[in-house]
């Protein structure tokens, strides 16, 4: 593909029509799937809306209960166990759970993924879920209840588990993150943030599998989306130096050095920041050697 990936989100982004999350998720598939057309996963999703519209409205009429929750209950009954659609436990890791058409067509993905066929598949049904860019594992949840009640809070990664404070403070402890709970972590994600969760995920995996062209391209995305992201521009150049493109390297990490601050750092940083200035010493002398 060379229409980048990063222009392309940025003109999707800038387009009414296509602008929706399922649209931003596909084209970042177009990094796996270089051909890939998301009209016909766009009607996918239109059709699994359709069809939970139609299994909600039958629940409704059987059980003439029109509580969120109730709904929720039932959507979740159709996506996960009418549609089939499951975490993949065994094979976390793999690309392919990080591109929406593959989670369409394999019925299994990862939180961030799943999260979104929530979104989309709600939405369609006339369900208003929101994600949550919840630390370690993407969230959702639906906010029609009553005003004095909390949100429900959704598990797509775990076939719609509704989740309490409780359990999402368990789930950040199980993580070992050193982050401490706060209700602030569950408020709603914007489009942008999904997006930039979405990429940050790919190109880590890209990076473990040293898939290193792939994992450029998904840096050069992300800083399109976050211009003042240093710790891209940092990782942007330190890709270009593993594909050998030496002069783009020197620049990104130079300009890494200029705009980073040690004030007020620690030793890690500081660590960094020693090894990043030795990478710069060694590429400006292979770069004169080239001229």
């Amino acid at each position: 593909m060379h229409q980048t990936l990063s222009k392309i989100l940025t003109e999707a982004s800038r387009n009414p029509v296509h602008h929706n999350l399922a649209y931003s998720a596909l084209l970042i598939a177009k990094v796996e799937y270089p051909h890939l057309d998301p009209g016909p996963y766009l009607d996918k999703l239109d059709t699994l809306g359709k069809n939970a519209r139609l299994y909600l409205d039958k629940a409704l009429q059987k059980t003439k209960d029109e509580s969120i929750e109730a709904r929720v209950t039932n959507f979740n009954n159709y996506l996960f166990k009418k549609e089939g659609f499951v975490g993949n436990r065994e094979e976390y890791e793999d690309p392919r759970n990080s591109c929406l058409n593959e989670v369409l067509d394999r019925r299994i993905g990862i939180p961030i993924t799943l999260s979104i066929v929530y979104i989309e598949v709600a939405k369609r049904a006339g369900l208003h879920i929101e994600g949550i860019n919840f630390p370690g594992h993407f969230l959702v949840r639906c906010a029609q209840t009553i005003a004095s009640s909390a949100p429900l809070i959704i598990d797509p990664f775990n076939v719609g588990a509704l989740l309490s404070e409780y359990d999402c403070q368990l789930l950040l402890e199980n993580r070992e993150s050193e982050l401490v709970f706060d209700q602030a972590l569950l408020k709603p994600a914007t489009e942008t943030q999904i997006v930039v969760r979405m990429l940050l995920n790919l190109k880590q995996i890209y990076v473990n599998m040293r898939s290193f062209p792939q994992a450029r391209e998904v840096t050069e995305a992300l800083l399109a989306l976050s211009p003042s992201a240093l710790s891209e521009l940092r990782d942007r150049g330190l890709l270009a130096y593993h594909l050998n493109d030496l002069p783009s390297a020197l620049h990104d990490l130079q300009t890494y050095l200029k705009l980073s601050s040690l004030e007020d750092s620690d030793d890690n940083t500081r660590e960094e920041h020693f090894q990043i200035w030795e990478h710069v010493k060694t590429l400006r002398r292979r770069v004169a050697s080239l001229n």
